[in-house]
């Protein structure tokens, strides 16, 4: 029996969907509950992530750590999930002996039974398999707490972008049913949840059928989703420019609970560096796609992510990323610098620009978001603001805290009694990233 479960997650909401999901399989199989304490975990497991660079020495160091825990207790096992444990498989092993369980994302409704086999056999087990969409038929039924939930509706990626190591290690795009997809969201609307955020490494490919065995896109759930009265917000993310259909950028015209935030990667403004990238659109087309979502909703607010330093990126093509910074004018954003991933095509790519010229452009970009960030706050200033209130603020124990559309968090003074419901405020004050705001 695993009494305690430690779980440390690393990366998108993709896996902090996933560790919730270990949670729930090993509370069903074991009676097992959460802690954040490691030194009581009975089982630790590391649910990882690869997109990163140094992802894996990071991992190791962690290790470092946990192995000196079970030296002090034989009877506890440590577990690397996720798309590290995908990348690396067996060669963990290599490195760390006392490991116990290897699975990646699409085996975690399998952890109870590499549990069970750990403990009989008493060798480490590995099952870093692709059983498709399997995983979801085998989940227990989800468990909230509080009034937002994500709901995976599609798993992989079939894009190969030349620097992106998730198709290696999640799989292909595979879509869950619609009626699936339906009946877990209506579940958690039972449990109290009115707002829910729709997960894949790419979710506007999701592609599946009704039980009439008509064809079901992304914008076709969130019309279904958008009739089920207790909830109240949709989101989705990640989006990928070429999935953005017409039908899909109509529904934030047409659906009131669909917020109006959209988080669109765009990478970069360079269609030489986009074509190296193998992203198959141009900045053009990217912007296409903003001209006519802001005709559909002129409120929404789009964010995105960037990578600097592809190689050989020249300086030209770093302004043609700043132009097309300027012309869009993202909300707070995400950039990075280009770290190659083991095996992906960019990685073999010579690369004759200095790190000390990529950091310049790095910080030279963030500036630039950063700014725009606080413009676009500074405009919502003595607005109207509809917000869902999450709990107590981290800020000020004797406030709220709550999420606008564009995921600003707003403090306000308020009862506790409208923790997990809506209210409108009024914008008072905008500090750094956070807002302040008045019951209206």
């Amino acid at each position: 029996m695993l009494k305690k479960v430690f779980i440390k997650t690393f990366g998108c909401q993709m896996n902090e969907y996933d560790s919730s999901k270990m949670q729930d399989v090993l509370n069903q199989a074991h009676a097992s509950s959460k802690t954040e304490d490691p030194k009581e975990a009975d089982l630790i497991i590391l649910n990882t992530c690869s997109v990163r660079e140094k992802a894996e020495e990071k991992i190791y160091s962690h290790l470092g750590e946990y192995e000196i825990l079970k030296k002090n207790n034989p009877n506890l096992l440590i577990a690397i999930g996720g798309c590290v444990a995908s990348q690396e498989g067996e060669n963990i092993l290599k490195r760390a002996p006392f490991v116990d369980l290897i699975f990646g994302p699409q085996t975690l409704h399998r952890l109870p039974d590499l549990v069970n086999k750990r403990k009989l056999a008493g060798i480490p087990q590995v099952d870093i398999s692709f059983p498709e969409i399997e995983k979801f038929d085998h989940l227990p039924p989800p468990s909230v707490s509080g009034s937002s939930a994500m709901v995976s509706i599609i798993e992989g990626c079939s894009k190969y972008c030349s620097f992106c190591v998730v198709p290696y290690t999640r799989g292909e795009e595979i879509s869950r049913p619609f009626e699936d997809v339906l009946t877990e969201i209506i579940h958690l609307s039972s449990l109290g949840v009115k707002e829910i955020t729709l997960l894949g490494q790419n979710v506007n490919a999701y592609r599946s059928f009704t039980n009439k065995g008509e064809p079901a896109d992304l914008a076709l759930l969130i019309e279904y989703i958008s009739d089920i009265e207790d909830i109240q917000r949709i989101r989705f993310t990640t989006s990928h420019p070429n999935e953005m259909t017409d039908s899909l950028i109509e529904c934030f015209g047409k659906f009131p609970k669909l917020a109006a935030h959209l988080h669109l990667p765009i990478q970069s403004g360079s269609d030489r560096i986009l074509a190296a990238m193998k992203r198959n659109y141009t900045a053009l087309e990217y912007k296409n796609i903003i001209k006519k979502l802001r005709k559909n909703c002129p409120s929404v607010s789009i964010s995105s992510d960037f990578i600097i330093g592809f190689p050989n990126e020249t300086d030209a093509d770093f302004n043609l990323t700043k132009k097309i910074m300027n012309e869009i004018q993202f909300d707070f954003s995400f950039s990075f610098l280009y770290s190659p991933r083991p095996g992906t095509p960019a990685s073999y790519i010579h690369d004759e620009i200095s790190h000390e010229i990529k950091l310049k452009r790095l910080n030279e970009l963030q500036l630039m978001n950063d700014a725009q960030g606080k413009a676009i706050s500074h405009l919502m200033l003595g607005s109207k603001q509809r917000i869902l209130i999450d709990g107590v603020s981290w800020k000020n124990p004797t406030e709220l805290a709550g999420k606008t559309d564009n995921n600003r968090v707003v403090d306000i003074q308020a009862d506790k009694s409208l923790i997990n419901q809506f209210v409108d405020v009024t914008i008072t004050e905008v500090t750094s990233k956070r807002l302040r705001g008045e019951i209206i």
